[in-house]
């Protein structure tokens, strides 16, 4: 990152987050391609950490649906058990995938421009058939998921690892071909987002807790709090705009991002000029 970049890049790049991390394009893909082709840069715990800013908006947006489930829960209803124990199914595989291979999938996979943007236009390619089959949906309301649809939608989820997957997309695609309507399945995806990035959060600023400075610090604050506000607006109109408009638009955004980026990275070579 040049110096007379300042506090601009963490400001660009916490936008960024917030804006792609709920829809199904992959906010992961979007950060990393902006580095590679852009030099918008800063260290990998960078962003992970940020990510905590646009999950906290779904905490912000979903307060009140939050509370009454954690009252209902601690006062014995079954929905709300039901509910926890889907959340839980839903993240597991990811948990267990993303821990175990976590120094390969930052490692390896990040650094391929080439393969995040394959997987991103793959992806738009599936998103985009799935929302346009004729599927009838059996599940319209997240809190009355079955345990066996909370099970595969994780296991869709633990795909989303390998970055320009999408978390949200590989959910949304999983949700709906297996019964879920295109709202529920939006809708769920926040949900399952706060222990999975929660914990991402933790875990990796446990592990990089050696590599933060003042400096660094001060670069994620920014991009967590820009994050938050950008993850707010979206949280807020999303499941409207799924409802009106389904998921074709994210789709064809995947496609024309990572088509533009491969041809780049066949023009360029790997490794673009300075």
């Amino acid at each position: 990152m040049n110096a007379d970049q300042g506090l601009f890049v963490p400001l660009v790049l916490g936008i960024l987050e917030g804006l792609t991390e709920f829809l199904p394009v992959s906010s992961t893909g979007h950060l990393l391609l902006a580095d590679h082709f852009f030099g918008l840069s800063q260290p990998k715990t960078f962003i992970v950490l940020i990510q905590l800013g646009a999950i906290l908006a779904v905490v912000t947006v979903y307060f009140a649906k939050l509370g009454l489930l954690i009252r209902d829960a601690l006062t014995g209803k079954a929905y709300a058990w039901q509910f926890a124990l889907a959340v839980v199914l839903a993240c597991l595989p990811a948990v267990v995938a993303g821990v175990l291979l976590r120094d390969f999938i930052q490692g390896d996979l990040w650094e391929s421009a080439t393969l995040i943007c394959a997987t991103l236009l793959v992806g738009g390619i599936v998103l985009l058939f799935v929302d346009r089959m004729k599927l009838e949906p059996k599940y319209d309301d997240i809190y009355r998921f079955p345990w066996q649809l909370a099970l595969i939608i994780g296991l869709f989820q633990m795909v989303s690892l390998v970055p320009g997957v999408s978390r949200s997309g590989s959910t949304v695609v999983g949700g709906m071909l297996f019964g879920a309507s295109k709202r529920a399945a939006a809708e769920f995806t926040f949900f399952i987002a706060l222990p999975i990035m929660v914990g991402a959060f933790g875990y990796d600023l446990y592990k990089s807790r050696d590599l933060i400075d003042g400096s660094i610090a001060l670069n994620v604050a920014i991009g967590f709090a820009a994050a938050f506000v950008a993850g707010a607006l979206v949280v807020r109109y999303l499941l409207n705009f799924v409802s009106r408009y389904g998921f074709a638009p994210f789709a064809w955004w995947r496609i024309l991002v990572g088509s533009a980026g491969l041809i780049a990275i066949f023009a360029f070579g790997p490794t673009l000029p300075a």
